[in-house]
């Protein structure tokens, strides 16, 4: 059995592979937004937060053979969680991760932080009008330490991460409810109706629009904060979803 641990588009995707296979999977997501994904799609599908402990105890109870991870590129701990229950019990590992496009940009205004922390504190140097497309997570992190800024956050349309926004100091105003990702082109448009004057995004890959983002900034000559992704020791990484063809193990 293999154990895919998802809840992005692009776990998916390797979920569609794996079904044009014929392989047995479990997908593990975290929230019912990634299960509402697979709809149609992963006949199997299992929503809940595991533990190292509980991860163990799942993964030999389905007797797992083979882990991919396509979890999204910030969920670091789940990464190295899985990494190390799959070294301890035996089990084949394979990381995902979208290809990085940092080296793609051309734009002297991107700053490049490592953090939340330094994205506010650099956000609090240059910017009035601030967009933020870093996700829901970190937002409060955000709205607390970005004193007499107006903010205004694009997230996805779902019940909870709206209440996430209200619970954040957001209101109507500050809160873009869309599902990307989004064209140069509607970014250029956001950035202009609501007066941006700094963008602050992840280094996501081709499906999170990142070029799309920054490029539309550029256009405007907004500045670009960019929070890097962490790098960890990943056992066995692809960067394209079909290089998991000749790693599919029998089960």
């Amino acid at each position: 059995m293999i154990l895919v641990l998802g809840g992005t588009s692009d776990s998916i995707k390797i979920c569609r592979l794996l079904n044009e296979y014929k392989k047995e999977y479990i997908l593990s997501v975290t929230t019912q937004y990634g299960a509402d994904l697979a709809n149609g799609i992963s006949k199997n599908v299992v929503v809940k937060r595991m533990d190292k402990e509980y991860m163990t105890k799942f993964m030999k109870e389905n007797n797992i053979r083979l882990v991919i991870d396509a979890t999204h590129p910030y969920a670091i701990e789940v990464s190295k969680n899985v990494i190390e229950v799959s070294n301890n019990i035996k089990v084949d590992y394979i990381r995902y991760e979208r290809k990085s496009l940092l080296e793609e940009l051309s734009y002297d205004k991107v700053i490049k932080v490592k953090s939340t922390e330094e994205a506010y504190e650099k956000a609090n140097e240059l910017g009035k009008n601030i967009f933020l497309g870093t996700g829901s997570k970190t937002l409060k992190e955000f709205t607390e330490n970005l004193k007499g800024k107006k903010i205004v956050a694009r997230v996805l349309p779902t019940s909870d991460v709206i209440k996430i926004c209200e619970d954040a100091g957001l209101n109507a105003d500050n809160i873009i409810a869309m599902k990307g990702p989004f064209s140069e082109s509607i970014n250029e448009e956001m950035y202009k109706h609501y007066a941006v004057d700094l963008v602050i995004t992840k280094e996501s890959g081709i499906e999170g629009g990142f070029l799309e983002k920054v490029n539309a900034a550029k256009k405007l000559d907004i500045p670009v904060i960019v929070i890097i992704r962490e790098k960890i020791n990943y056992p066995n990484v692809i960067n394209y979803i079909n290089d998991i063809n000749g790693l599919i193990v029998e089960d």
